[in-house]
């Protein structure tokens, strides 16, 4: 994990977000996702003052609303389902634009589309103020389980390794004049992926004897020891303080 990785949700910058250790964001994006979880459905007020959280910090973080908004495209299909629950719900109904619609679903939908984008928009927040090298080393810090970090970084790692791949297989199919379009091109896409699988499978196995020629011995040595401050651990528990308080408001006024 000694190496850095960049990616394409972090966004470059020099702001008090940015400057933050992760593992300090990570705990105040866990927390604060599960403020708005525990919020009630029906108070919806308290929805729109965690958006207006979540865009201060983007505000602090320069971080644009488009590239905000192009990267919470990925709960496209979590919408979807969330459009056809009053649809499909059962229990007392209502006429709405001339449609019957389903009350519990209507509820339904609002919750998971509220409380999803949220959770969602939290995310990219961190991604796009954290290198992947640096959640990482955040994960490393909070003691999860070294196996699961190790993973984590692996598939960080050699995810790019393995569409690369992919792609240089896509390009010599092109050259030999092949290109799926239909059915009967589903063979040799199946026999392309078979192919894949194991070279990545001869590529792992290479890359796990080299870690053992070079003394690795299944944990991963710690980089960066480096703890967080007093007024780092303040400032990062704005978020999530300032959120609890709106969820207990309105549990109180529900």
């Amino acid at each position: 994990m000694g190496a850095g990785h960049a990616h394409r949700l972090y966004r470059h910058g020099h702001t008090p977000v940015h400057a933050l250790p992760p593992h300090c964001k990570l705990v105040a994006v866990l927390c604060f996702v599960l403020a708005v979880v525990a919020t009630p459905r029906e108070v919806m007020w308290a929805f729109g003052v965690y958006a207006a959280l979540l865009a201060a910090v983007a505000v602090a973080a320069r971080v644009p609303p488009g590239h905000l908004l192009k990267r919470m495209l990925i709960e496209v299909p979590f919408v979807a389902f969330a459009v056809l629950m009053p649809f499909v719900a059962e229990g007392p109904r209502t006429e709405v634009l001339g449609l019957s619609l389903s009350e519990s679903g209507l509820w339904g939908a609002w919750n998971i589309l509220a409380k999803g984008t949220l959770g969602v928009a939290a995310s990219v927040l961190l991604a796009a103020t954290t290198e992947l090298r640096e959640v990482l080393l955040g994960l490393q810090r909070l003691r999860l389980p070294p196996l699961m970090v190790q993973i984590a970084s692996f598939m960080i790692r050699y995810g790019d390794v393995v569409a690369d791949e992919m792609r240089r297989m896509r390009i010599a199919r092109l050259s030999r004049g092949f290109e799926a379009r239909g059915v009967r091109h589903w063979g040799v896409l199946a026999k392309s992926a078979g192919a894949l699988f194991i070279r990545s499978y001869e590529r792992g196995e290479r890359v796990h004897l080299a870690m053992l020629s070079r003394g690795y011995a299944g944990s991963m040595p710690v980089i960066d020891e480096a703890t967080a401050t007093g007024a780092q651990w303040a400032r990062s528990a704005l978020l999530p303080v300032s959120a609890l308080a709106v969820c207990l408001a309105g549990w109180v006024l529900s």
